[in-house]
């Protein structure tokens, strides 16, 4: 006997019940999803930060609104989905005195609504399976290797924000020195190894037992299962909140009348005005600029990341994180909020320090909202006396991650097209430029396979492409 449409109805409901729990609450480990929700703190705070002292950004609007996309894309997605500020933007409004909140926004609603009608229709599906691998991989090491070496500026020169500038040296001892920074790296590199490999190693070796080690002496077998027990605590620790953690109770040192300073309660949100000049300035300046970077690293990298971190999970494709870009800043910008992507430098990060699920950034979410509701924009005096060394070691290894990414090129053609993407993506600090000569130069390795048919491969990369097509 067939079952009636109405009594499909609750089991499709009950099903989508089911995945959307299993999205948030699937924690491997309650704490290292709360230290993962830390990974992308180190892109995240200096833009922001920097917006609200020169422009005056709504510090409170921004993370409340921040703080809702968290909380929707873990939801929807059961990974740990980035959400981080459009740098380009950003770079714009800070390096422009003409380029206030108003162009920003407005870049940020043309961004959104071009990338909506890319995914709604489809077209951005077709731009992922045309760009191959080695180009995504070219634009993922870049991107790494940028974010490495703005976290070593963070750590060794002083930073003032509101100006974009470095300000000379960083002093050796202090709240804000040298050594904390250092002292910062190696903790993180002592609890978290070289990566996900390493832990996966660890955690294997201490469920190992005397008789797979083959130890005779009892004494010797006694020893190390406790070091083994000390490992697994160690490795265990909650390394980049713990960090976090730290740099605000040395904010409050810094500056112990901050305490004075703090308001209570969430700032009035009001309807952006924008003018026609403000529209034309802020497509002509944000949006072009910032349009491929949002494509490629927003969009491709991190889909194409995300199959490689979680390959068991199929929430996540193309057009739906064309889509949730574009929704975003649809909503937010209007009211003031930051424009926002997603990221594959703070999908690495995050990923780095232990999330693996949706509740990663759900948590993550819930904190800005708290924050930008019990607060509001007075955490600005908060953010400015946080320690920068301590952001940019969290940048740093945020951006190793995302360039370790490169490393799975199976031959030196694809790893040529992928430093040949790179090296013009640093240089000319544009991912569109590295993009175009990335695909030239793929375009013209394919050409020549062509001509010269008559050298034998297993399998070109035209091949695998055309296979991708079909």
């Amino acid at each position: 006997m067939e079952e009636s449409p109405n009594s499909q109805q609750p089991k499709s409901s009950l099903k989508i019940i089911q995945t959307l729990k299993s999205n948030l609450f699937s924690f491997h480990s309650t704490w290292a999803e709360l230290n993962g929700a830390m990974g992308d703190l180190g892109t995240y705070i200096p833009i922001v930060l920097a917006l609200t002292l020169a422009k005056d950004l709504d510090l409170g609007t921004t993370l409340i609104f921040t703080g809702l996309y968290n909380a929707i894309t873990g939801l929807v997605y059961g990974v740990p989905m980035p959400v981080q500020p459009m740098k380009s933007i950003a770079a714009v409004a800070i390096s422009s005195p003409g380029f206030g909140i108003p162009e920003v926004m407005a870049s940020g609603i043309c961004t959104g609504a071009i990338l909506l009608v890319l995914g709604a229709t489809g077209l951005m599906r077709l731009v992922y399976n045309l760009v191959p691998l080695c180009v995504v991989r070219g634009i993922q090491l870049a991107q790494g290797l940028s974010f490495a070496l703005t976290a070593v500026k963070y750590v060794r020169k002083v930073q003032n924000f509101s100006k974009s500038k470095s300000l000379g040296e960083r002093p050796w001892l202090g709240l804000d020195g040298l050594v904390l920074a250092i002292v910062c790296a190696c903790f993180i590199i002592v609890v978290n190894g070289a990566g996900e490999e390493n832990s996966e190693e660890v955690h294997g070796n201490i469920n190992g037992t005397s008789n797979d080690l083959q130890v005779d002496d009892e004494e010797n077998s006694l020893r190390m299962r406790r070091r083994r027990r000390w490992r697994k605590i160690i490795s265990n620790l909650p390394s980049a909140f713990i960090i976090f953690i730290l740099g605000v109770v040395l904010a409050f040192i810094r500056k112990p009348r901050l305490v004075d300073g703090i308001k209570f309660g969430p700032n009035s949100i009001k309807v952006i005005h924008i003018s026609r000049q403000a529209w034309k300035e802020g497509f002509v300046k944000g949006t072009i600029p910032q349009l491929p970077l949002s494509v490629l690293n927003s969009v491709i990298a991190v889909c194409k990341l995300s199959y490689d971190l979680f390959p068991q999970r199929a929430d996540f494709s193309p057009t739906s994180v064309s889509v949730t870009v574009g929704l975003m800043n649809l909503v937010g910008c209007w009211f003031g909020a930051m424009p926002c992507c997603h990221g594959a430098g703070g999908l690495a990060g995050q990923y780095k320090f232990g999330g693996r699920s949706g509740g990663c950034v759900a948590i993550l979410g819930a904190a800005k909202l708290v924050l930008g509701l019990a607060l509001g924009s007075s955490l600005v005096m908060v953010l400015n006396q946080f320690p920068v060394g301590v952001l940019g070691v969290l940048l740093l290894f945020a951006g190793i991650e995302l360039a370790m990414a490169s490393r799975d090129m199976g031959s030196k053609e694809e790893s040529f097209v992928m430093l040949m993407c790179t090296a013009v993506s640093l240089v000319q600090s544009s991912a569109a430029l590295g993009f175009l000569c990335g695909m030239v130069v793929y375009s013209l390795l394919r050409l020549r396979d062509l001509v010269f048919a008559h050298k034998t491969r297993d399998r070109s990369c035209l091949d695998i492409w055309m296979q991708r097509m079909a």
